[in-house]
């Protein structure tokens, strides 16, 4: 796998789709919404910018701000086109409302996706957060997984993944061996290091694995005291303030030691990143490029296990 700071395309495991070490993530793409529910002005500029950074897949999902994400990337695609080795990749959510995830579900969502994104194939479509049925009913006759493998073996999108965050749950998908591409997010990173045995067991499948939030959604990117949609607790805040004075020594930011972390993981693919403003894209870039000492990673680890704030 290439170095941490080349972004070049490389293979997502065994589904050939070419993917660069950063993708980019859009959930909160098209808020706020305008009274009409169409997305706001600005989401379109973001969504240029999207499509004109160097960074190969952009990805979405059917409920990302109630769909307005997908129509704000479908409006540029329209305006734009998709720019050659770009890839727009989306998630089968459950119906709203009702949380019905079935074999109709999927291609009810796949349907309104491809509508909103004005594309007619997807290279990769993953089943989203499926929490509100059972394994056993999501791989039933007429479950989920059937919807997702009849698009699979009909041409209409390349690809399937599993993306979600509790971790048993995962395992049983990833090991069921029906999926070719995992996304895991918060539970990869500099302070929760417990997908790494999910992480490698897709790889050995030869699946593709995309590492989301590596920044734990603000703690770890300076911007905030949550971590995973949470607050963080105290004992996590100090482990966290002893490495930014680590950093401080050695004279590297925080943000870029915790992008950094999942880019030199030889079993990550691409590492998902939210993107919530255009500037924000060459921050992303500025991070990529910092140098980091490879004898800073042991002193890192001198630290000890940072505590742990999730419990699935």
């Amino acid at each position: 796998m290439p170095f941490p700071h080349d972004d070049h395309a490389r293979p997502l495991g065994r589904t050939g789709l070419p993917v660069t070490a950063i993708s980019l993530g859009t959930s909160t793409l098209g808020n706020p919404a305008q009274p009409d529910g169409t997305p706001a002005p600005e989401s379109a500029e973001l969504a240029r910018t999207l499509l004109a950074a160097p960074h190969a897949v952009i990805d979405t999902s059917n409920n990302y701000a109630g769909g307005r994400s997908e129509t704000a990337l479908g409006r540029a695609v329209a305006e734009h086109g998709l720019p050659a080795g770009h890839h727009i990749v989306t998630k089968a959510d459950a119906e709203p409302g009702t949380g019905r995830f079935d074999r109709d579900r999927v291609w009810r969502s796949f349907e309104e996706s491809t509508a909103r994104l004005g594309l007619d194939r997807l290279p990769l479509l993953h089943l989203h957060d499926p929490y509100t049925i059972t394994v056993e009913e999501a791989f039933a006759p007429g479950g989920a997984v059937e919807g997702m493998t009849e698009l699979r073996e009909q041409g209409l999108v390349g690809a399937i993944g599993i993306a979600a965050g509790d971790l048993p749950l995962m395992t049983r998908y990833v090991t069921s061996g029906a999926f070719d591409v995992l996304l895991t997010h918060n539970r990869y990173t500099l302070v929760d290091r417990r997908a790494e045995p999910l992480i490698a067991e897709a790889a050995e499948r030869g699946m593709g694995v995309f590492n989301a939030a590596p920044f734990g959604g603000g703690l770890l990117a300076g911007t905030g005291t949550r971590y995973a949609y949470r607050e963080a607790p105290p004992e996590l805040l100090a482990w966290v303030e002893r490495a930014r004075e680590l950093c401080a020594r050695w004279s590297v930011d925080l943000p870029a030691v915790a992008l950094r972390f999942s880019l030199r993981s030889p079993l990550v693919h691409s590492t998902v990143v939210g993107v919530g403003r255009p500037e924000r894209i060459a921050q992303l870039d500025k991070l990529l490029r910092t140098p980091i000492p490879d004898e800073f990673w042991p002193a890192l680890d001198a630290l000890g296990t940072p505590p742990s704030t999730l419990d699935d």
